[in-house]
């Protein structure tokens, strides 16, 4: 999400006159656009907003700005006073009150920053940065703003609002500009993507799906030049047959899965509010490699939820033991502010043993994914590559697997067929077939 927003503030200041410098010690006007679902992540921000004080310091006309969650829907004032040093405060895909800042600091025409404003705003198409345009090979919409599930760890709803789903023509829109300057792939983003439309059903009569993402996936398998189609982030109670088999029947959608447990146990389940069980759970894997066979399946784990015994983590561990995921991103529990987990349950899993459980789930996904990539030894598979990294080309199957190979020609943008000569749990390299 602040990927794409960035993208949309960045081309809203080239239309303000500005260009891309990659120092921010260099930089007129520098925004730090943040993220506040961890505490790591909101701790990285204000480190980060520190160091730009002596900046400020040397050259008081810098314009520093701060967009994202760490302001909120609703900045209560606090951050100006913590950090004086900052100019603006903009909320998360609101980038209005930066270019207006921008507009009256500079002395220019409102109609100006309209013109900015559009080409920031979600509801028109996107103009890439300058120095991304051309480059840029996989890009991110947004399709579901916020998210009113309400899981009692998550901060997204206090932070971004109540879910908003986006119309489909300006996805669409968005999409076939992105595509006009040379991006190849689209990931549809949204904090319970599979939930996008459903707020619109009353607004909107002409969906044709039970499930109106579904629709938005049939149009965008349409859009020419548009090699491959992802999304998420996806949730067990949405996630519909209907969905999964327009991933398996519309060739440009891949088959490549995100639909987070967060936890193995369910009286840590409820605890969460997810609203599933562990045996729903596996069943959903199950129908996901029933209708995808040969397709990847990542989650998200918790680990030191408030309450959590040894026990309730040891069937976690097993679970994914037992499922074998393609990927599992580990986060140790730390408590969010205004969340029902902060508000009423005690944080009573120590620092150490969080990270002893989340080491242990890593070294298991270190073994189990090794072993998955592993049987891809020799195989050939289709790659979109993405640039180049210490000189060897990168791209992504289309299950979302890293491979890498050495090649002098010029792949970029390109689907290259690479034969797999070694399997790594987080990588594998190749050569390409000419």
């Amino acid at each position: 999400m602040n990927v794409a927003d960035s993208q949309r503030l960045e081309s809203a200041f080239e239309k303000l006159g500005l260009e891309h410098t990659p120092r921010a010690a260099d930089a007129d006007v520098i925004v730090l656009n943040t993220c506040v679902v961890r505490q790591s992540a909101e701790d990285k921000a204000y480190s980060y907003l520190q160091s730009l004080r002596p900046i400020k310091e040397k050259r008081p006309g810098t314009v520093i700005g701060v967009m994202g969650c760490l302001v909120g829907i609703r900045n209560n004032g606090k951050l100006n006073e913590r950090f004086p040093w900052v100019d603006v405060f903009a909320p998360p895909s609101d980038p209005a009150p930066v270019v207006e800042f921008i507009r009256q600091r500079e002395g220019l025409s409102v109609e100006q920053a309209e013109v900015a404003q559009r080409f920031a705003m979600q509801d028109n198409e996107i103009v890439l940065p300058l120095h991304q345009c051309g480059k840029l090979i996989a890009a991110h919409v947004p399709v579901v703003l916020g998210c009113s599930h309400a899981c009692t760890f998550c901060i997204i709803p206090f932070r971004r609002g109540v879910e908003r789903s986006r119309r489909v023509d300006e996805i669409l829109t968005e999409a076939r500009s992105l595509v006009a300057q040379g991006v190849k792939e689209i990931t549809l983003l949204g904090q319970i993507v599979d939930r996008y439309g459903y707020d619109l059903k009353s607004q909107i009569s002409n969906f044709k799906s039970g499930t109106p993402l579904v629709d938005v996936l049939k149009l965008l398998n349409d859009v020419e030049g548009l090699e491959r189609i992802r999304f998420l982030t996806s949730h067990p109670n949405w996630m519909t047959d209907e969905l999964l088999n327009a991933v398996a029947e519309l060739p440009k959608v891949c088959e490549h899965i995100e639909v987070p447990v967060q936890a193995g146990h369910d009286e840590v389940l409820v605890r969460m509010k997810r609203g599933y069980t562990v045996d729903d759970y596996r069943r959903l894997i199950e129908r996901i490699r029933h209708k995808l066979p040969g397709g990847s399946i990542a989650t998200d784990i918790i680990v030191g939820f408030p309450g959590e015994t040894e026990a309730q983590f040891q069937a976690t561990y097993d679970l994914l033991a037992e499922l074998k995921l393609d990927v599992a991103h580990i986060a140790r529990y730390n408590p969010r502010p205004q969340t029902v987990a902060e508000r009423t349950m005690s944080d009573d899993v120590p620092p150490e043993e969080k990270e002893r459980r989340r080491k242990a789930i890593e070294d298991l996904q270190k073994h189990v994914v090794g072993e998955i990539n592993g049987r891809f030894l020799g195989q050939t598979f289709e790659v979109l590559v993405e640039d180049q990294h210490k000189g060897k080309w990168r791209g992504r199957t289309r299950t979302n697997k890293l491979v890498f190979f050495e090649d002098s020609r010029d792949w970029r943008g390109k689907l290259a067929n690479v034969a797999i000569t070694w399997t790594g749990p987080w990588s594998m390299q190749g050569v390409v077939n000419s």
